[in-house]
């Protein structure tokens, strides 16, 4: 695992970046704080920070280059079947000099080319230099686990593993105000925008090649979700059982594969339990973790990760914090943001993340279950607008109710509202329009009003337009189906959301994360499922629950879906408010010209009230102002 970045000068002004290049590094040196390394040859320059887990020894530091001397590599992340792959490299006379899966990934190259891509389990980012054809070669793994961002002028072609890489290189410091509109929605950027403006992420399953001041892009993967898979439909529901629950067994045996401690996160959720289960299996040692509020009951879950906890018989770990405590993480957390990153649950990782480290250096998750087996709360809407049964057009009827009534994430009726009145909302539109209202956590109209009125009218035009249409390219309003739900929630919500969060938060503090509900073949097995066995009635995740049920206590199944989420409204209150204030004055506001005056005026009184969604749309304000500060004005943050 590490944070790697370079240069590919096509100038000698160009070369300009080269004399930055130690700074870029340093910029990632919270991916890799056991060593850093230095490339240089020509026209390339590659650096590379390293977080030692698989071939620990010096001898397998980056960038490492080969006995030849031409090809060199830098290498982000971990290739799980790289043992029987080395196998077969010796087999075919290829002699090792490292225990490294690093090796192994620069030997398939050297020895397959682009092909070597399909034979790699495992997540990645990587880029390879070619220096007796002056040809660089980076690729993404196929889900887009680990980062790569990129940018391309007339001079220089500049990556790295985030954005504040390349900024240090020497970007352009332009906001995308489309990636802002989109942001101020999402929460997050979604690829392969960023956001400034010319600097992208290569997209997951995709590959770059750099020769001659050319950038040529190929894809790789491509995913089979959305696809016309039939395979396991055939299959009765017991053997699509029995085949999940042999898929997940490898995916996790191979996941705990590491020359360091493995732990794994606990929430009490169906997903991370079922991953403890089987880890557990292989390690009766198994370390885990949980985070539970001490005064913010309906945010704690740390209840049920206790009885799996008991019932696996884990080496147990519960960290409990007040919201005190919880305030004191936010500032090094907004710290650790190179791009704007308002999911507020990253919050919660960052401390979970912070307490594992101490034990572990690779934890294993359950993210990727809900995206693949129909886990969110708008799956379970969008069933219900296609079944069209009674509950479904009583809850869209009462609508004029709902939007009366006190609506918050903050209670369990009070949330119960907030839903309904959603789901009315969204029944009466098209599959596309329904999924990006039930996507976002504030509407168009919403976060396009944050805008100045200046920036409005670019931030939503064509290209704008343009990027929604390709992230709901999965649904067709004609033959609308929860499978293509799912497929888009892949793309959108598990790529530039929940994988980014677990690996900027894991690296913030200097740990691997590791899904094994990514792995390619549960992903392709989960593809071709019927939404039958994954959304039947009221049962959500059917086929996952079914399967493990008799392996986890019978509380869990019991207990209403809840999302790994921190009290945010509460962390408004009291100092963490006073010195966010600096950020949101309205002196830096007009100065700025980003954001419209009144609106954030009223958006902070809202907040002072203590409203739930005011309070997740001003972090997502509050959030972008931290960044803006440090990274495009480059001056120390007030905080």
């Amino acid at each position: 695992m590490c944070g790697i970045a370079g240069v590919f000068a096509f100038s000698e002004k160009g070369l300009e970046a080269h004399r930055q290049l130690a700074a870029a590094s340093a910029v990632l040196a919270h991916r890799g704080p056991d060593a850093a390394g230095l490339f240089v040859k020509g026209r390339v320059g590659l650096a590379s920070r390293r977080l030692a887990i698989i071939g620990t020894g010096k001898e397998s530091d980056q960038p490492m280059t080969d006995s030849t001397g031409r090809f060199t590599i830098v290498y982000n992340g971990e290739v799980f079947n790289y043992k029987a792959l080395r196998k077969d490299l010796q087999a075919a006379g290829i002699d090792f000099r490292t225990d490294s899966d690093t090796e192994v990934v620069l030997q398939l190259f050297k020895k397959e080319g682009t092909d070597c891509l399909k034979r790699m389990r495992g997540f990645f980012s990587f880029a390879i230099y070619d220096a007796a054809e002056e040809v660089l070669f980076l690729a993404r793994d196929r889900y887009g686990e680990k980062p790569l961002y990129y940018y391309k002028d007339a001079d220089r072609f500049l990556f790295g593993s985030e954005l504040g890489a390349l900024i240090t290189l020497g970007v352009p410091r332009e906001v995308d105000l489309t990636s802002l509109y989109q942001y101020l929605q999402l929460t997050y950027v979604p690829a392969p925008a960023s956001m400034l403006q010319g600097v992208k992420k290569l997209l997951p399953g995709h590959a770059l090649q750099v020769r001659a001041g050319r950038v040529q892009e190929q894809v790789w993967f491509r995913s089979p979700l959305g696809g016309d898979l039939t395979t396991q439909k055939s299959l009765p529901y017991a053997q699509q059982q029995v085949k999940l629950q042999r898929l997940l067994e490898q995916a996790v045996q191979q996941r705990m594969t590491a020359d360091v401690p493995v732990g794994a996160f606990l929430s009490g959720g169906l997903d991370s339990s079922v991953v403890v289960a089987l880890a557990a299996k292989l390690n009766p040692q198994l370390q885990t973790f949980s985070l539970g509020f001490t005064d913010s009951p309906y945010f704690d879950e740390t209840q049920y990760a206790r009885l799996v906890a008991k019932k696996l018989a884990t080496n147990h770990t519960e960290v409990r914090l007040s919201t005190q405590q919880l305030q004191e993480y936010l500032l090094p957390m907004l710290r650790s943001l190179s791009e704007p990153f308002a999911d507020s649950s990253a919050l919660a990782v960052y401390a979970l993340s912070q307490a594992a480290s101490q034990q572990v250096k690779v934890v294993l998750s359950g993210d990727g279950a809900d995206e693949l087996f129909g886990g969110y709360n708008k799956h379970l809407a969008e069933h219900r607008v296609l079944e069209a049964g009674l509950g479904a057009t009583a809850v869209t009827a009462l609508d004029f109710l709902w939007s009366r009534l006190p609506s918050s994430r903050n209670s369990f009726m009070a949330n119960k509202v907030r839903q309904f009145h959603r789901f009315a909302a969204g029944a009466r539109l098209s599959a596309q329009e329904r999924y990006w209202l039930w996507a976002t956590w504030q509407t168009e109209a919403e976060a396009l009003a944050l805008l100045s009125e200046r920036n409005r009218l670019e931030a939503s035009g064509r290209l704008y337009r343009a990027r929604k249409g390709r992230l709901t390219a999965c649904l067709d309003n004609a033959s609308p189906d929860l499978n293509k739900v799912l497929c888009a929630d892949t793309h959108l919500v598990l790529g530039n959301d929940m994988l980014v969060k677990i690996d900027l938060m894991g690296m913030a503090n200097g740990i691997e994360i590791r899904s094994p509900f990514l792995d390619h073949k549960v992903v392709k097995f989960a593809g071709a499922l019927p939404a039958a066995s994954k959304v039947a009635g009221t049962v959500q995740k059917k086929i996952l629950r079914e399967t493990f049920r008799q392996q986890l206590p019978e509380e869990l199944f019991k207990r209403p879906k809840k999302g790994f989420e921190v009290p945010l409204s509460a962390l408004w209150q009291g100092d963490t408010m006073a010195l966010l204030q600096e950020l949101v004055s309205d002196e830096f506001i007009a100065d700025q010209g980003i954001f419209d005056l009144h609106q954030l005026r009223q958006l902070k009184r809202q907040v002072a009230t203590g409203g739930s969604h005011a309070a997740t749309r001003f972090w997502a304000v509050v959030v972008f102002q931290f960044w803006y500060r440090k990274w495009i004005l480059n001056e120390p943050s007030p905080l």
